[in-house]
C-alpha cells in the first residue's frame, strides 16, 4: 500500500509483524549511483526520517536498511524496526525463521500518522 508519494520517489508498506516501509524512485533507475543528486537527496531525507521515528516510536533492538534490488532492479530501500522477539530475529527477514513470535506489531496506523513526510 502506498503512503506518500512526491514526483521523485514513493514509499510503500510491506505487510509483515514488524514495522517495515520501502522508499522507491518513481523512475525506473537500476542502481543508486544511476539517481540523479535530488533524488538522492530525497531518499536519504526520508530514510533518516523515517529511521529516527521508527526508533522514537518503537524503540526496537535495531534498525535494518537494505537495497537490494536483486528481483527488482529498481532503485529501493527498506526500513524494518527489528525486535529480538521477531520470527527472524537476529536473521534477515528474509532469512530462516528463528521461533514462533508473538510479537504483536500494533499502534501501525498512529506510527503512520505520525510520519511528516
Amino acid at each position: 500500500m502506498k503512503i506518500y508519494e512526491n514526483s521523485l520517489v514513493f514509499i510503500e508498506i510491506e505487510k509483515s509483524e514488524i514495522p517495515w516501509l520501502k522508499i522507491f524512485t518513481t523512475k525506473p533507475y537500476k542502481e543508486f549511483s544511476d539517481c540523479p543528486q535530488d533524488v538522492k537527496i530525497e531518499i536519504w531525507r526520508l530514510l533518516d526520517l523515517i529511521e529516527k521515528e521508527m526508533i522514537l516510536f518503537y524503540n526496537p533492538t535495531k534498525i535494518n536498511i537494505a537495497s537490494f534490488g536483486n528481483y527488482l532492479p529498481h532503485v529501493h530501500f527498506h526500513i524494518m524496526a527489528r525486535f529480538e522477539n521477531d520470527s527472524f530475529f537476529p536473521e534477515p527477514m528474509w532469512g530462516v525463521r528463528q521461533r514462533e513470535s508473538t510479537f504483536e506489531l500494533g499502534n501501525f496506523d498512529e506510527f503512520i500518522d505520525r510520519l511528516i513526510l
